[in-house]
């Protein structure tokens, strides 16, 4: 029992078993039943072991001789500071780093390598931990066999690990599902092999060429789901034509080009500078997203450029960070768009009335919903300056019609007039209207989300939900007619409005 492993907590265990053995009934019946279980095919405790989690798994084998032996091929290997009991404040971070390693090698020096499904090193706290280390880890775990593999070193980390692309070679790779990389390098050559049944390729932070990545995705044949997250050195990326299943996710600020072979890329998901991509192959996209981080306006991009990308997308999610204007009419349709999210950070010079553009350039959509991010204005500059009963009246737009429309949202509190007429606009111009939901709310106060609490330093947030309340009785309320199902949203009585 001396070589079993451990993990925190264990050692006190098996000394307590040890030291006074049946000192309950309780435990004198679990050590009968673990007796009586003696006689069971050796395959049925493997079995047994490998649906216990790790920790439960290292204790099993701690006071059964049949565990014992089926540890040395337990199949989920996890590994990270918070399944290893690391993260308490009483450790320093260089205690916390030997103890990872000291635990990690224990465990792995009490397992043959044999029958690992699933490896995991999520380390996100301990730094400087010896690169030696991860290699010998992997060598030691990663065989045939293995169906998941992921590899996260420490966010502060500054070593330089590549990744050994041979582990992969020689048949070890020919079984595994589901690779993810973070914070380290992959060069992939010769030796690579292929990964004949790799199905989702999640890289965040890794240090990689377009051309490296292509030669990788070229020996990916069934893969669905490739995910790229701030990987700087890719340029360019070039998706093969063998991937026939493939969904994509990129965020990346450095890419320039994105050129797909792919017959049937369906899913695309891209954040970063929308008007310095150049988008080639991706006329088969029908779930796209889009969040642009540059200062120019994606709306007028979604209406112009990206039409002739994406012609037949059917889910429509954009998204912008930074300072947004108006949108205009242009020719073209989205004739098969029938989802729309549009995200946009609170700008006290939008006209949202002018995103009835995107209903007409939407003949079939079905649902719109517009969210409007609470970032901090002040009062007296959230939005276009007007009072209830100005004499001004509500602008609107006729000829035009929208009688796809089932369902409208907005998110988050905006006083503006425009969001006002937008409102009454889609109400008067829309026969197929089911549902109207208008959250007043949105982040500002968590009263919204049954918690309870409202936090004061968001008075003036709340202030101006209050006025959009007011509005809303005021102007839209009157024009929702009875077949259609209304919602609003409002502060409750314990936010603090002063």
């Amino acid at each position: 029992m001396a070589s079993s492993p451990t993990t925190d907590g264990l050692t006190e265990s098996v000394a307590k078993r040890k030291g006074s053995p049946c000192q309950q009934d309780d435990d004198c019946q679990d050590d009968k039943r673990i007796r009586s279980g003696a006689d069971l095919p050796e395959d049925i405790f493997w079995y047994i072991h490998s649906l216990m989690p790790l920790r439960d798994a290292a204790r099993a084998a701690c006071v059964s001789h049949s565990f014992l032996r089926s540890w040395r091929c337990y199949p989920y290997l996890m590994f990270s500071e918070e399944l290893l009991r690391l993260q308490e404040s009483a450790f320093s971070d260089d205690e916390r780093t030997r103890n990872l390693i000291s635990k990690v090698n224990h465990i792995l020096q009490n397992h043959s390598g044999i029958g690992v499904k699933k490896l995991e090193l999520v380390f996100l706290d301990s730094t400087d931990v010896d690169l030696s280390y991860i290699d010998s880890w992997l060598h030691k775990a990663v065989t045939r066999g293995i169906e998941e593999l992921t590899l996260i070193l420490p966010i502060n980390s500054n070593a330089e690990y590549s990744f050994p692309c041979s582990l992969l070679s020689d048949g070890n790779g020919n079984s595994i599902q589901y690779l993810h990389l973070s914070r380290c390098a992959i060069r992939p050559t010769a030796d690579l092999g292929c990964l004949r049944t790799l199905t989702t390729l999640h890289l965040y932070s890794v240090r990689i060429t377009g051309f490296e990545l292509e030669y990788l995705l070229s020996n990916s044949p069934a893969l669905e789901w490739l995910i790229m997250m701030d990987c700087k050195e890719i340029v360019q990326l070039k998706i093969p034509s063998l991937l026939k299943r493939l969904h994509t996710l990129c965020e990346c600020q450095t890419l320039k080009v994105v050129e797909s072979y792919a017959p049937n890329i369906a899913t695309f998901h891209f954040r970063g500078h929308v008007h310095a991509v150049r988008m080639l192959g991706l006329l088969q996209v029908k779930d796209l997203e889009m969040s642009c981080s540059d200062h120019s306006s994606i709306l007028c991009y979604a209406l112009t450029n990206l039409l002739s990308i994406v012609p037949n997308v059917e889910k429509l999610r954009i998204s912008s960070q930074t300072q947004i204007v108006s949108t205009q009419t242009v020719p073209g349709k989205y004739l098969r768009l029938k989802h729309l999210h549009i995200s946009l950070n609170r700008s006290p010079n939008f006209d949202y009335l002018s995103l009835v553009s995107f209903l007409d350039a939407s003949p079939s959509l079905e649902t719109f919903i517009l969210h409007i991010w609470d970032i901090y204005i002040p009062l007296g500059h959230m939005g276009h300056p007007w009072t209830l009963g100005d004499s001004e009246q509500l602008r609107q737009m006729p000829g035009h019609r929208h009688d796809s429309l089932k369902k409208f949202e907005v998110v988050g509190s905006c006083y503006a007039k425009s969001l006002v007429e937008l409102t009454c606009h889609i109400l008067e111009t829309t026969s197929s209207l089911d549902r109207i939901k208008l959250d007043t709310c949105g982040y500002v106060g968590l009263c919204a989300s049954g918690s309870g609490r409202c936090y004061p330093h968001y008075t003036e947030q709340i202030m101006e939900a209050c006025n959009s309340v007011l509005a809303i009785r005021t102007y839209i309320m009157g024009k929702v007619p009875p077949t259609v199902k209304f919602e609003l949203v409002e502060p409750c009585s314990r936010c603090p409005v002063q």
